[in-house]
C-alpha cells in the first residue's frame, strides 16, 4: 500500500483561534486532498498555544507561541524549533502567502523538501513596509518550486506574480458541499421570516468596503443583513446609526448552519469589498452552491472570476455606493433575473470549484512535487 502524501500548511492563524478566508481555504485544501491520501498538518501561531496538537476535523494543528505583531504580521521564536521539526516529518511544504514570517522560517530552516505557495493575495495596504520587505519576498518566491494563484485575473493583474510566471499554476480555491450542515432550525431575524434580503458575511475588515454597502442601503425598500464580526464593526455600527439605516441588521458571529440557511433564504449575496486585499471571496462561492445570484466589485482579482458580469451576477465598479445600489435595486426589482443568475451561479460552482476539483488538482500538484524525492529515497 502506498504511503500517503505528508503536507506541511504554513499560515500565521487557523481554527479554532481565529477564523476567515484564508484559514477556511487552507482547511477546505486540506479536507478535499484527503481522501485522495494526503496526510495534512497546519503550524500557526496564537499567544495562548495549548501545548499538543489540536485537530479541526482531519487536520493535525500545531501551535507555536506569538510574541508579538507587526503590521498583521506575527512573530515566534518557539516556530523555529516546531517548524524544523514539522519539516522533516513533511514530504511538502505549503505556504500560505502573505506572511513574512514564513519566509523567515525557510531560509533559517533551509528545509530539503519540495515547497508550494498558494498566493492569496499582493500586500496591499502597508506599501512603505513592503518596500522593506520585498528583497526577503522575492527570494522567497524564487526558492520555492511552485506558485498557486486562485484565479486568472489575479495572476494578470499582480505585478508580482508577473515576474514568476515560469512558476506559476493556477487552482482556484473551491468547497466540499457535504462538509456543510444540511438544512436545520432557521436563524432568528427581527423581521418576517418570508422577506427576502440581501446578504453580507465576513469578517469587518477595512478592505471589505462595507462602508460603501451601508451608503447603498440608504432609503431602500430591500433589507441588509450583515453577518460576522472584526476590528470595523464599532466604526460600521456607528455609520449605520448616522446615517439612520433601520433596514440594515447586524447579526454579529453566526454558525455555518445560519449561514446557510441565510444564504438559502436571501435574495443575493453582496461582497463589496473595494480594495486587492480581497483576492477571490470564499463567500461568493458559498452563495454559488446555495444558487444565490452575486454581486461584487471588479478589483480585477478572483471576485470577478467567480462572478461573470451579466451571467451569475452583477460586477460594479469598486468603491461606488449608487453602482452598487443600481445592482441591488435590478435584482430586487427583477426576482426572475435573480433565479436565473442564481442557477448559473450554482452551475458554475459545480464545473470550477468544487471541492472534488480542486482537491484533484491539489493532490497531482502534491504527487508531482513528492514523487521525485520518494524515487529518489
Amino acid at each position: 500500500m502506498q504511503r500517503k502524501i505528508r503536507v506541511l500548511h504554513v499560515y500565521k492563524t487557523f481554527y479554532p483561534m481565529t477564523q476567515g478566508g484564508i484559514q477556511e481555504s487552507i482547511r477546505q485544501i486540506c479536507l478535499n486532498t484527503h481522501a485522495r491520501g494526503v496526510e495534512s498538518r497546519v503550524l500557526t501561531l496564537t499567544p495562548s498555544p495549548v501545548g499538543h496538537p489540536i485537530r479541526v476535523d482531519d487536520i493535525e494543528v500545531y501551535q507555536a507561541k506569538q510574541l508579538f505583531e507587526l503590521a498583521s504580521c506575527g512573530f515566534s521564536l518557539s516556530a523555529l524549533t516546531q517548524f524544523g521539526q514539522l519539516a522533516r516529518w513533511a514530504d511538502v511544504l505549503h505556504y500560505h502567502f502573505p506572511w513574512p514570517f514564513a519566509d523567515l522560517l525557510h531560509f533559517l530552516r533551509r528545509p530539503d523538501k519540495p515547497s508550494v505557495v498558494t498566493y492569496h493575495s499582493d500586500i496591499v495596504r502597508q506599501r512603505h513596509l513592503s518596500k522593506v520587505y520585498a528583497p526577503l519576498m522575492h527570494a522567497f518566491l524564487d526558492a520555492t518550486d511552485i506558485i498557486v494563484p486562485t484565479s486568472p485575473n489575479y495572476t494578470r493583474s499582480s505585478p508580482i506574480l508577473r515576474r514568476f510566471r515560469n512558476k506559476l499554476r493556477v487552482i482556484p480555491l473551491g468547497l466540499n458541499e457535504c462538509r456543510y450542515p444540511p438544512p436545520g432550525r432557521a436563524c432568528p431575524l427581527p423581521f418576517e421570516d418570508r422577506e427576502e434580503f440581501f446578504l453580507f458575511v465576513g469578517v469587518f475588515r477595512a478592505y471589505k468596503g462595507l462602508h460603501i454597502l451601508l451608503e447603498a442601503a440608504q432609503n431602500a425598500s430591500f433589507k441588509v443583513v450583515i453577518a460576522g464580526r472584526g476590528p470595523m464593526e464599532k466604526r460600521l455600527k456607528a455609520q449605520a446609526r448616522r446615517l439612520n439605516l433601520d433596514n440594515v441588521f447586524f447579526l454579529g458571529h453566526i454558525s455555518d448552519e445560519q449561514k446557510i440557511d441565510l444564504m438559502r433564504r436571501c435574495r443575493a449575496v453582496v461582497l463589496p469589498s473595494h480594495l486587492r486585499s480581497e483576492a477571490f471571496g470564499l463567500s461568493l462561492l458559498e452563495g454559488a452552491m446555495q444558487a444565490r445570484p452575486l454581486i461584487c466589485t471588479d478589483l480585477h482579482t478572483g471576485t470577478s472570476f467567480v462572478n461573470i458580469h451579466e451571467q451569475t451576477g452583477i460586477v460594479v465598479p469598486s468603491g461606488d455606493p449608487e453602482a452598487l445600489r443600481a445592482a441591488m435595486d435590478r435584482l430586487w426589482d427583477n426576482p426572475s433575473l435573480a433565479r436565473s443568475m442564481g442557477q448559473a451561479a450554482r452551475n458554475r460552482f459545480e464545473t470550477h470549484f468544487s471541492g472534488t476539483v480542486m482537491g484533484e488538482q491539489y493532490f497531482d500538484l502534491y504527487s508531482g512535487l513528492a514523487a521525485p524525492r520518494a524515487h529518489a529515497g
